[in-house]
């Protein structure tokens, strides 16, 4: 089974800052090395998983895209933003009973709920505390305090909606915002704020960030409804099974000739596989799947209308390619 979006990945999109990723990959290591043997077997195995880097590899482009960018003090804040997201991803792997992530199995699958917990709490507790060691200003700590509070204000809202078919554009944007968007608009500020870039230029780094990451979520909803399993590194309907109504889901409901079939499967909670694999059929049929890939370009078109002029180059070609990989990508 393919590891979905590993390390190698990351480096050839953003070739441009390869180094940067490699040392990554060394701190996050040390990051989660522990005294105690369980702890530094779960975090090696939470790291070797795998992971598109989306995340800091953003960060750090946009921080080498600035005058003042410094790979020693750029280097423990792009950690911690991939830790916070590491550490998100094994909390809502409890939550959602998740038996693999990218193809291998969950820390929760491995060593049960309690210790996957603890583990997460240990992970949100040791990336700021990198944060806070290394010195960065104020807003810095602010924009990471209002990123942890936005991931889970978005898990509150998406879990106060499973298992219903009530849903619109309008709330579904709202919702993968919170749960992705901000998180890759925050990375891509900060680089910014890191690298000493202007105001002007931040505020163009965080509209780029917010609008990829819009697009990135919409991309990852499809694949829940047109991957499968040794593709994406999960089980095909996940969301479905757990009860997350998503765009491609949402237009099926709105227009398909089998929408009242498609609403009593998702609002069901003892849900068959057999039920799910309904549902994908219905979606597929529908034209679900071309309105949220239609939804995602026009994401990934504001993505390159706001991207900073002062942001040129290599550093330019970079964020233009990351768009490019996120509308084509197929797990």
């Amino acid at each position: 089974m393919q590891i979905m979006g590993t390390f190698q990945e990351a480096k050839d999109i953003f070739h441009w800052i390869a180094p940067e990723l490699e040392h990554l990959e060394k701190t996050l290591c040390e990051a989660l090395a522990s005294p105690a043997p369980l702890i530094s077997e779960i975090g090696t195995h939470l790291v070797r998983s795998g992971g598109k880097r989306l995340r800091p590899a953003l960060y750090l482009l946009a921080a080498k895209s600035c005058e003042g960018f410094d790979a020693k003090k750029a280097m423990p804040l792009a950690a911690a933003v991939e830790l916070i997201h590491m550490a998100s991803l094994v909390h809502d792997d409890v939550i959602d009973h998740a038996q693999t992530r990218r193809g291998a199995a969950t820390a929760n699958a491995k060593w049960g709920n309690q210790v996957a917990v603890l583990t997460g709490d240990y992970i949100f507790a040791q990336a700021f505390s990198m944060v806070s060691r290394k010195g960065y200003t104020e807003e810095v700590g602010e924009r990471l305090a209002a990123l942890v509070q936005g991931l889970c204000a978005g898990e509150i809202l998406q879990d106060s909606a499973l298992y219903t078919a009530a849903h619109d554009l309008e709330e579904y944007e709202q919702r993968i915002a919170m749960k992705t968007a901000d998180f890759l608009s925050i990375c891509c500020e900060l680089g910014g704020m890191v690298g000493g870039a202007s105001p002007e230029t931040c505020a163009g780094l965080k509209a780029y960030g917010k609008a990829i990451g819009m697009a990135f979520q919409i991309t990852d909803d499809l694949l829940d409804v047109t991957g499968d399993e040794g593709r994406i590194g999960k089980p095909a309907g996940n969301d479905i099974r757990q009860g997350v109504v998503t765009l491609p889901v949402i237009r099926a409901l709105e227009t398909s000739p089998d929408r009242d079939e498609l609403r009593g499967i998702v609002t069901n909670r003892e849900m068959t596989d057999e039920m799910v694999a309904r549902a994908i059929e219905i979606v597929r049929a529908s034209d679900g799947v071309a309105a949220a890939r239609v939804r995602a370009d026009e994401y990934l078109e504001e993505a390159r209308r706001v991207l900073p002029e002062t942001v040129g180059g290599e550093a330019r070609e970079a964020f233009l390619e990351a768009a490019a990989y996120i509308g084509q990508r197929d797990f």
